[in-house]
């Protein structure tokens, strides 16, 4: 999925225009992106947590050259999706997903639907 059909699927499921859906999605985008930046952590319940790893530095090559380069340490940002989201991809049947690709939530998950 692209942004541009995320901010579709937005403005369709929220009935909204596409340049307040595309304002919703920028905004949620540029608030992980802060925080990150900031060093916290993003946690979203049934869904996963964004977090900061840290990278040593190293000694890489020049694959041109051969030589060899120091690679500086640095900051990698990652997904680790949570047990919810894992359990509805791996456990998917067919009337939990719509024809339209809308989840639709078992009676018994507890869960709201997307």
């Amino acid at each position: 999925m692209t942004k541009a059909a995320l901010v579709e699927e937005v403005s369709r499921v929220a009935d909204l225009t596409k340049k307040h859906s595309e304002v919703i999605v920028e905004t949620v985008f540029q608030s992980i992106i802060t925080a990150l930046r900031r060093g916290e952590k993003i946690e979203l319940r049934g869904f996963g947590s964004f977090r900061l790893r840290q990278r040593e530095p190293r000694k890489g090559r020049n694959p041109k050259t051969g030589d060899r380069v120091d690679v500086p340490p640095k900051k990698v940002p990652y997904f680790k999706p949570g047990k919810e989201l894992k359990e509805l991809i791996n456990k998917e049947t067919a009337s939990e997903v719509q024809s339209d690709n809308t989840f639709v939530p078992r009676a018994d998950s507890g869960t709201p639907g997307y």
